[in-house]
């Protein structure tokens, strides 16, 4: 009992004084809005466990967030509000590479000083290279790193002629260069490609592109999208009995890509997770040997709130995930940031933030590997983790050959 009223009294103090303000802006609309709600809803659910517990040196931690639907104008409108008006220390948690690579020149100059952009969902090169990579802090490996395991595995388990799938923007073409560049190594080209817009839905025929790579004679495909197009690209691809190994990037957002193909299979009565293949930057749920896993599963438990319905619009009713791998990357993105928030000054200015950022030597964060930042190194993890579908869930994958060999005999 007094151990609860201490906690009380803490959160009383804390909410009497300034909150720490942190931007976000992400889609929380629109046919890619899981990737922004379960980003959102694994930051709040650590940051809301620091304010029930006193908040940061006596300051709740206020996560102000603005919809941008996944589009880079509203983005940058968002961005400048966030900083002019709303005076967020920083900028957090942004989802997407359209998105962030429109946003960097604002950031590096488009204000009476640089403001920092920490952790934001997107593997994406831009924000790791000059001129932008002092003040972008990422936390998760790059697409570039992605794409090399995915081509490393698919090729060694006998897949020999890659096709790729991309979203036609920054995006797509990052993850395309990552796959081109990747198979150079190889001495070896992309085999054929198919494109689609941003925003494109699930509910849209992608025929058209299956035909494209089939005709081509591609034996796998790479795919770089959202959740939605990707899983509308295999539902077409396994319609028309092209069965060859599909592969996706983290930023697919697995769970709700799974579900929607879950769905149609409980409609045509086919499989469409066979040969299917995901790359994670996190890894799994599942693993509750991790302490990370232990400790955000029992946050998620504990009734994580949804975005204000005003961000939500009118779109669809949602319902979150209990678990998934976005939200645990913004769990251990927001858990990262608190720790920085910890070792820096209470003024929270850039400079402050940056030194105490390019401080954190092997963090643990309840993971397998620790989290390194300097001077020169901005980019705290680097392993890259894959997974295939048994059941109902995306589970690890450690024995390529077994998976995809049947089916690559038959190619």
């Amino acid at each position: 009992m007094r151990r609860l009223l201490f906690f009380v009294l803490l959160s009383l103090v804390a909410q009497a004084q300034e909150p720490i303000k942190i931007g976000m802006s992400a889609a929380f609309q629109g046919p890619s809005r899981a990737l922004g709600i379960e980003l959102y809803r694994g930051a709040r659910a650590y940051f809301d466990k620091v304010n029930q517990a006193g908040g940061l040196r006596g300051r709740l931690i206020q996560l102000v967030v603005r919809n941008d639907g996944y589009n880079p104008g509203p983005a940058v409108l968002n961005t400048i509000e966030l900083v002019e008006k709303e005076k967020v220390v920083l900028l957090f948690g942004y989802v997407g590479t359209p998105t962030v690579t429109r946003v960097l020149p604002l950031l590096k100059g488009g204000f009476e000083r640089p403001q920092l952009m920490l952790f934001p969902l997107t593997g994406a090169q831009p924000q790791r290279m000059p001129p932008y990579q002092d003040i972008c802090f990422n936390l998760r490996a790059s697409y570039a790193e992605e794409t090399a395991g995915l081509v490393d595995h698919l090729y060694a388990a006998g897949c020999k002629k890659t096709g790729i799938f991309y979203q036609c923007d920054a995006y797509g073409r990052s993850g395309w260069e990552g796959v081109r560049r990747a198979l150079a190594g190889r001495k070896l080209k992309i085999g054929a490609e198919a494109t689609y817009r941003r925003g494109a839905r699930y509910e849209s025929s992608y025929a058209q592109q299956v035909k494209i790579l089939r005709q081509a004679g591609v034996d796998h495909v790479i795919c770089v999208g959202t959740y939605a197009p990707c899983a509308g690209f295999i539902r077409d691809a396994r319609d028309q009995g092209w069965s060859i190994p599909i592969a996706n990037l983290s930023f697919v957002s697995s769970e709700s890509m799974l579900d929607l193909l879950l769905k149609e299979g409980q409609k045509t009565g086919l499989n469409y997770t066979k040969y299917l293949v995901n790359s994670q930057v996190v890894p799994t749920y599942q693993d509750t040997r991790l302490a990370a896993v232990r400790e955000y599963r029992q946050a998620m438990d504990n009734s994580v709130p949804m975005p204000d319905a005003t961000l939500l619009g009118q779109s669809p009713e949602y319902t979150p995930l209990r678990y998934s791998f976005v939200s645990f990357e913004g769990y251990l993105c927001a858990k990262m940031l608190t720790e920085i928030l910890r070792r820096s000054p209470e003024e929270y200015d850039q400079q402050h933030i940056t030194q105490a950022a390019e401080s954190i030597r092997s963090f643990n964060l309840g993971l397998e590997s620790t989290v390194n930042f300097s001077p020169g190194q901005h980019q705290g993890l680097h392993t890259v983790y894959f997974t295939r579908v048994e059941g109902q869930h995306f589970v690890p994958l450690s024995n390529w050959h077994a998976l995809l060999s049947s089916k690559v005999a038959g190619l």
